[in-house]
């Protein structure tokens, strides 16, 4: 069963999806759409597909069964919404959107039509995550003390000043944070779980004609009771690939984009020379930490193949909107402790 997609904006990250769809087995893709008929005639060409006028002619298509939401991270939310009501599954691009409102919206329009909805964090795939995430679930850790994450990216002014949007409340919902370490935040909260209390604090320190933060810091309490620190920027030249840590009585282990830094426990395992040894030199790209484009699909591949089975088995996504949800409800309460100068307590999970 293959299922046929739709994609929605033709900018930069679309051609990663595309990319993604042509080399996961159950994908394809018919065509795309985008305000912008030139960039949209140029994607279809570059990638063997159709191009529609609009998005109620691609909803309308039934040799479209989903869609990839591609627009800026403020606009995902009509073409979300429009796709539930033709009975397509729908992915959206990172964030799921730019407030939990909006989320929401998405979330009860896709449960309500009985479509699938996944969300764009494919660094969870990465295997390296995964070591993590099972080092955690096993209690390799001890008690968990510490999780930081820390994003020291460098964007220049030319890149803000190449979209209108982009730097926008509107458009981008906020800089360092929402746009470029929302990946890390969702790799954090994936492994640590909630966060209880954040005091924050952002800056605008270099870039010009933006309305959002180049600079934020996080302290976090997290439910568990560990400690932790966000740093994310847009101002480090010349970029540094994202970092996680994470640290308890009984192991430490760094992550550095997809190579596994440290691998430390207290009570070593058959396997961990060897995962040491595997998980160095993974990562063949710049990780987007100086060019946004300076990344690779293959984590987008097994996105795409992940959700194409739930769309199959007729099964919850593995990242549905629960869990995109989760990155921008923190990354709100950061923005909020930051204006008013107070700690914000989140809601239980």
């Amino acid at each position: 069963m293959t299922i046929r997609f739709g994609m929605v904006g033709c900018g930069m990250i679309s051609n990663f999806h595309a990319r993604a769809i042509a080399d996961a087995p159950d994908a394809s893709l018919t065509g795309c759409f985008s305000r912008d008929t030139d960039k949209t005639r140029a994607f279809a060409e570059q990638h063997g597909c159709r191009t529609f006028s609009s998005l109620d002619e691609m909803i309308a298509d039934p040799e479209v069964d989903a869609i990839t939401i591609c627009s800026p991270s403020g606009a995902h939310l009509e073409p979300a919404l429009a796709a539930a009501a033709a009975g397509k599954h729908v992915i959206v691009e990172k964030p799921l959107e730019i407030t939990t409102e909006r989320c929401d919206q998405i979330i009860r329009a896709t449960e309500s039509a009985g479509v699938k909805l996944g969300v764009t964090f494919q660094s969870r795939f990465h295997e390296s995550a995964r070591l993590m995430k099972r080092a955690v679930e096993d209690g390799r850790f001890g008690k968990v003390t510490l999780g930081d994450a820390y994003v020291k990216w460098f964007r220049s002014q030319e890149y803000y000043d190449s979209g209108a949007w982009r730097g926008t409340w509107k458009l981008d919902g906020g800089g360092a944070l929402m746009n470029q370490a929302i990946h890390s935040v969702d790799l954090l909260l994936w492994l640590m779980g909630p966060v209880a209390e954040v005091h924050a604090r952002t800056a605008t320190l270099t870039h010009e004609r933006i309305e959002v933060e180049d600079v934020a810091v996080a302290n976090l309490l997290f439910q568990n009771g560990a400690l932790g620190v966000i740093e994310a920027t847009t101002t480090a030249f010349p970029g540094c690939l994202k970092r996680i840590e994470i640290s308890g009585s009984a192991g430490t282990a760094i992550l550095e984009e997809e190579d596994l830094k440290q691998w430390q426990f207290a009570e070593e395992s058959a396997e961990d020379e060897a995962i040491r040894q595997r998980m160095t030199d993974r990562t063949k790209t710049g990780g987007g930490a100086g060019d946004p484009a300076a990344i690779g699909h293959h984590g987008h591949t097994e996105l795409f193949n992940e959700f194409t089975a739930a769309i199959r088995e007729d099964r919850v996504p593995s990242i549905d909107g629960t869990e995109g949800r989760r990155s921008v409800e923190l990354i709100e309460a950061i923005y909020r402790s930051a204006r008013t100068g107070q700690s914000v307590r989140l809601t239980p999970q």
